[in-house]
């Protein structure tokens, strides 16, 4: 991917008789440094429905100056701080148009999917600029005099438009410079721009009306609303997470795997806020989804628990053929990882996205929706609760082995569900004490019924290793101590399920 840094600036509309700002005196400046001028041409790209810019997204490729090439800047938490990701110019696309770098793509896959990027805007700017230093000649901000002219280049008649900006960017120290520095540019008859950016101020009115991303409910007052709240933090988070599995960023893919898990319980606990009709086909491209990263997730388990078993070892057992054949993994990783990837780039996954967002912008709410948030769902959470106490109790009363396996993985991904919805009812003022409480303890169980079950699935992985082993004519004795290994883990879990679930199946969300 390209390079990523923090850009922390702030934007004030210049008049033609501003005066000139007093630089003289602020904190931890000693001098003024003049800089050359410069000639900056800049070509913004987007879709034709500008769903970069209606996300607080630009994209752009830049000639001139001393950062020529491509910038991407992505919107940040952080007052007046966007992340820019750079990438080299590059060679010209097809007919002298831009050719987006792929890994800036990656960045915005999520964002634009299959749609088309062409050119919107043409930023030409004459740029005068000053750095204020330190003593040691360090710059710590840099005050930009812009005059810059705009094009439109995809619609209408190529309207254009020029104006008057000053920017200022911190370098170096914090923001308190910026700060008394914004005081001074008041006094010279500046003010904070209207605009976020100049490609804001040269869409203008055409922005304004694009369709924007829809936002979540502004209160959760109603079953619906807090329904909708926990849907759309989850949709938000799948986009969010898409550009780091792209990266390849550890722990990426889970946590993109969580949020499609998370919103696959929400249509189910809130089946009766939610019409089925709608939500159950999603689930199933939801369910899908979540395969597709469990290829990638699931050898990463795995592979640490295997490694993890084997450092148990006696060191006398470890041999070399034993080690290649646990981790020898590698071909398999990077055949999952271009899997996923392709995955990621093709039509079902964007289609996925593409109706995750218009059921947030038309949501399928029932009538029931309307219910006080409250009761209806403390009702939801109670439901999957009593759920999970139906598969959790029979398996206590079963004996180990296959089918009591069988039996308890159902009652781990009841203990999910049961926590989602713990999860969504956090954001009801009424139930937020004991919900956080609830899900807590369904966490807790989760957890121990996922100890069991990968060890499960670690045991199966260990006679598959070693019947392979024993047609290569390999001892196996060690795969018999590793087998044993896990099994006593899952024991051990099997043995605590009976002092915990007591601790758990309580409380007021209980049922």
């Amino acid at each position: 991917m390209g390079k990523r840094v923090a850009e922390t600036e702030r934007k004030y509309e210049a008049a033609e008789q501003t005066g000139e700002p007093d630089l003289e005196g602020l904190p931890g400046v000693a001098a003024v440094r003049v800089l050359e001028p410069a000639e900056l041409d800049a070509v913004y790209v987007d879709t034709s429905d500008l769903r970069l810019a209606t996300h607080r997204i630009t994209l752009r490729r830049r000639t001139g100056g001393d950062d020529a090439g491509w910038h991407l800047k992505l919107p940040s938490s952080q007052a007046d701080t966007r992340t820019e990701v750079h990438a080299p110019l590059g060679k010209q696309g097809r007919k002298g148009g831009p050719r987006v770098p792929k890994p800036l793509l990656a960045e915005v896959a999520a964002i634009v999917r299959d749609r088309d990027l062409v050119p919107v805007v043409r930023l030409r700017n004459t740029r005068k600029r000053v750095h204020l230093v330190d003593d040691a000649g360090a710059p710590l901000v840099e005050i930009a005099h812009d005059h810059v002219r705009a094009t439109v280049l995809d619609h209408g008649d190529g309207a254009e438009s020029a104006w008057n900006e000053v920017e200022t960017e911190l370098l170096d120290g914090d923001t308190a410079l910026l700060d008394a520095l914004e005081k001074r540019l008041r006094t010279a008859g500046l003010r904070r721009s209207k605009s976020p950016s100049k490609l804001a101020r040269a869409l203008g009115d055409r922005l304004t009306a694009a369709p924007r991303p829809p936002g979540p409910p502004s209160t959760t007052g109603t079953a619906g609303d807090t329904a909708l709240a926990y849907v759309h933090e989850q949709v938000a988070a799948i986009i969010a997470w898409d550009p780091a599995v792209r990266r390849d960023e550890p722990d990426s893919v889970h946590q993109m795997r969580v949020s499609t898990r998370r919103l696959r319980s929400a249509f189910k606990s809130f089946r009766r806020e939610l019409d089925r009709a709608v939500t159950d086909p999603i689930g199933d491209e939801l369910k899908w989804l979540a395969a597709v990263l469990g290829l990638e997730r699931d050898r990463e388990v795995l592979a640490e628990r295997l490694r993890d078993r084997l450092a148990e070892l006696p060191e006398e057992l470890v041999t070399e053929a034993l080690t290649a054949r646990i981790g020898g993994d590698a071909p398999v990783h990077e055949g999952a990882r271009k899997e996923l990837l392709r995955e990621l780039g093709g039509g079902r996954y964007f289609r996925l996205l593409d109706t995750l967002e218009s059921l947030l912008t038309d949501p399928p709410l029932l009538d029931r929706a309307s219910a006080p948030a409250a009761r209806a769902v403390a009702k939801a959470v109670a439901r999957d609760h009593k759920r999970l106490r139906r598969r959790v109790e029979p398996a206590l009363a079963m004996e180990p082995g296959h089918e009591r396996d069988i039996v308890l993985h159902d009652a781990r991904k009841a203990a999910k569900r049961a926590r989602y919805s713990g999860e969504a009812a956090q954001a009801v003022p009424a139930l937020r004490k004991p919900a956080k409480k609830h899900t807590k303890r369904m966490k807790a169980v989760q957890q121990l019924l996922g100890e069991h079950q990968d060890s499960v699935i670690c045991r199966d992985v260990m006679l598959r290793l070693a019947s392979d082993a024993r047609e290569a004519g390999e001892d196996t004795f060690a795969y018999g101590a590793l087998y044993q290994l896990e099994r006593d883990r899952a024991a051990a879990a099997e043995r605590q399920l009976p002092k915990d679930w007591p601790k758990a199946d309580r409380g007021r969300l209980a049922g």
